[in-house]
């Protein structure tokens, strides 16, 4: 079975910069905690559906295919598959929209009419389960190559949550944390060990998928999110990934001190988090966890796109030398974990 490999990338980045101190000036009263210290962001960007042309989830995901585009060997009309991963699905307004798919509308526009093309939802671990979609056609010989690509406008939930909320305690307050972007990736077979993407696996714990919902506000019916963080980041919800992992690596006779990772980017939740999925991890496999790449401080959790979005910004920024391994963890509502382990060499942006 051919192994896929990462061949381009491709972001978009809405122009408008929102400070933290400017969302919070969104809130109704004055905020009895301190949302950088609790996050460790100090900015994002916001769409803008009014702007012309409009910034939303579909156009946003193609300006970020283009880009992917315009760094691969493929032209559009020879890319096999294209894969759209957005939770955010507006197009017009801010309506959700499932039909016709994303990935038809995404295909059209950047002219790869002959893709197999479709949708795919998975909360934040969208895009990573795009990749591993994608990989798994590409091994068994499906397709040669295909576009996984995801546009998030996902601010609203924030303005919502400022309208609404309490206090820090409130099943809303993790809508504060969003920003809006949008990512592309181009995927074919693996000819060269420093150009590969060695393992993908993911796991959903369907037990917990109460514990972070996308509905209609219970007060004003906008766009909201309802998370019980205390219950989401409870220790044996973090010691998900590394039991799964570990199991993995074990099933074939290797521990995760001897695959020698460089980088490891975990889901932007926060600063916080991330911190304790280091720790977590240090602390069941008995050894020092890889550098970790982060950029939620500027570009704060951009959901599905989050993990490839510290890719694009580490390669541009000259972060990842070549032939670096990068390990990504997921972490999404579901609850979803896994990783996906990647040497990387030819990648650029």
């Amino acid at each position: 079975m051919s192994k896929s490999r990462l061949e381009a990338v491709g972001a978009y980045l809405p122009a408008t910069v929102m400070s933290t101190r400017q969302l919070l000036g969104h809130l109704e009263k004055t905020p009895e905690f301190d949302l950088f210290k609790i996050t460790g962001m100090t900015e994002r960007r916001a769409a803008d559906d009014t702007a012309s042309p409009p910034e939303n989830s579909l156009t946003m995901a193609v300006r970020a295919a283009r880009e992917c585009l315009g760094r691969s060997r493929y032209a559009p009309k020879a890319i096999d598959v294209v894969i759209s991963c957005s939770i955010s699905r507006m197009a017009d307004g801010r309506r959700l929209q499932f039909e016709p798919s994303f990935a038809h509308r995404i295909a059209k526009e950047i002219g790869a009419a002959s893709a197999i093309h479709f949708d795919v939802s998975n909360a934040c671990a969208g895009m990573m389960t795009g990749v591993y979609l994608l990989d798994r056609m590409i091994r068994s010989g499906t397709v040669r190559n295909g576009l996984v690509v995801s546009g998030e406008h996902i601010t609203p939930i924030a303005f919502t949550a400022a309208r609404e909320m309490v206090n820090s305690r409130d099943p809303q307050f993790a809508s504060m944390s969003v920003g809006d972007s949008a990512v592309a990736v181009m995927m074919d077979q693996s000819t060269d060990d420093n150009d590969v993407i060695h393992d993908i696996e993911l796991m959903t714990c369907a037990q917990y998928s109460h514990l972070c919902l996308g509905m209609p506000s219970e007060d004003t019916g906008d766009m909201a999110m309802y998370t019980n963080n205390k219950e989401m980041h409870a220790q044996d919800r973090l010691a998900l990934w590394p039991a799964f992992h570990g199991d993995r690596l074990a099933e074939r006779g290797r521990r995760f001190a001897d695959e020698g990772y460089d980088f490891i980017v975990h889901h932007q939740v926060g600063s916080r988090f991330v911190d304790f999925m280091s720790v977590v991890g240090e602390s069941s496999f008995d050894t020092t966890m890889p550098q970790s790449l982060s950029i939620l401080d500027k570009l704060a959790n951009t959901a599905t796109t989050s993990h490839y979005l510290v890719l694009h910004q580490a390669l541009a920024e000259g972060r990842i030398p070549k032939g670096a391994k990068v390990l990504m963890v997921p972490a999404a509502s579901g609850v979803v974990t896994g990783f996906m382990s990647t040497t990387i060499s030819s990648l650029q942006v």
